[in-house]
């Protein structure tokens, strides 16, 4: 299995463990609350408990992939 398909399972078993059984439709307010807090724990992870490190990830790197893995899935098909 490539790094890529790795990838992709890791992001799908953390994007269920984050909606936990939850109705992403109804409860999307504290589902994206868990997202924040897990995203946030996971910065200061990589970043060596740093928050000013941590937010600069944040701004410089991350925003912009999500951006992008988002524009890539609308691109496929998947816009509504």
């Amino acid at each position: 299995m490539s790094e890529n398909q790795k990838d992709t399972q890791r992001a799908l078993a953390a994007a269920k463990a984050i909606i936990d059984g939850r109705d992403p439709f109804r409860d999307y307010a504290s589902i994206l609350v868990t997202a924040e807090h897990a995203f946030a724990a996971t910065l200061l992870a990589v970043m060596d408990r740093d928050p000013r490190k941590a937010a600069a990830m944040l701004n410089e790197g991350l925003v912009q992939g999500i951006e992008n893995r988002l524009a890539l899935y609308a691109s496929k098909g998947h816009a509504a």
